[in-house]
């Protein structure tokens, strides 16, 4: 029988395909829980000449009518609040390491957010259909604003729903990514954290606040999965610190690689 660990295995991607993921929490991984970081060579980013979020601007969509219902719609203010918070905090500061001449890094803001239940999602949803339906929401919605070099679209999926990318599958080999359209419009998938890999022994809240400042730090420092700060052999800034977590204000979050320090941070 195939194990959680043998699930992380087999999603290292190929030489063409970068780490732009939240691997599974997988609890017998000691050492990378311990240490938050692989053995072997310390692991140190270099940049790549691509974008990054200088001053990131988050828009959340909360796809799926379950948002609008308890007690899913509990959980919508308060993942705002937390951009409001996170986007302004040390988090953000700790990034300023990373900054090159044409892509200073600062703190950024939330510009909005919106519930999209259309098209009605079934129990899973591909990459390419979440791709579609921003797409879609950037030409038809009146509400979403237009993608800037520093757009991010958080997207979460609601309880019930997984996501194929990549050839694998959320809660089965990872819980969350970020990607790009054409390389000009910068998006993260939330995956919710309905299982024992994805929640990481957190409750829901804060298992999706580590997520997203995961995928938060990963997209800002390195937009284009593999073409801003990204390590060969690691990935990018969260990949090598995944499920070490640390506590900024009242949100748990997780660390991130620093070169300057050549640990987790």
């Amino acid at each position: 029988m195939a194990t959680e660990a043998d699930s992380v295995r087999r999603i290292l991607p190929a030489a063409t395909d970068s780490i732009r993921i939240v691997p599974l929490h997988v609890p017998d991984d000691t050492w990378k829980v311990a240490h938050g970081a692989p053995s072997g060579p310390a692991p140190q980013l270099t940049y790549r000449n691509g974008p990054l979020l200088s001053a990131v601007q988050v828009f959340t969509l909360f796809w799926g009518s379950a948002w609008n219902a308890a007690p899913q719609n509990s959980l919508v203010p308060k993942i705002n609040q937390f951009f409001d918070d996170i986007l302004t905090s040390a988090l953000i500061d700790q990034l300023a390491e990373y900054s090159v001449t044409a892509y200073p890094i600062g703190h950024g803001r939330r510009v909005g957010t919106a519930t999209v239940t259309t098209p009605k999602l079934g129990h899973s949803v591909s990459d390419r259909a979440i791709q579609h339906m921003l797409q879609a929401e950037l030409t038809s919605s009146a509400g979403l604003p237009q993608p800037t070099p520093n757009s991010l679209y958080f997207i979460y999926l609601p309880p019930g729903v997984s996501v194929s990318q990549g050839g694998s599958r959320s809660c089965q080999a990872f819980c969350g990514y970020h990607n790009d359209i054409l390389s000009k419009i910068f998006y993260a998938v939330m995956p919710y954290p309905g299982c024992s890999g994805c929640a990481g022994g957190l409750a829901v809240f804060d298992a999706l606040t580590s997520t997203s400042s995961h995928e938060l730090c990963e997209a800002i420092t390195d937009a284009i999965p593999g073409q801003g700060w990204y390590d060969d052999s690691n990935g990018e800034i969260g990949d090598i610190c995944a499920w070490k977590t640390k506590q900024v204000g009242a949100y748990t979050v997780q660390l991130e690689w620093s070169n300057k320090a050549n640990a987790c941070v």
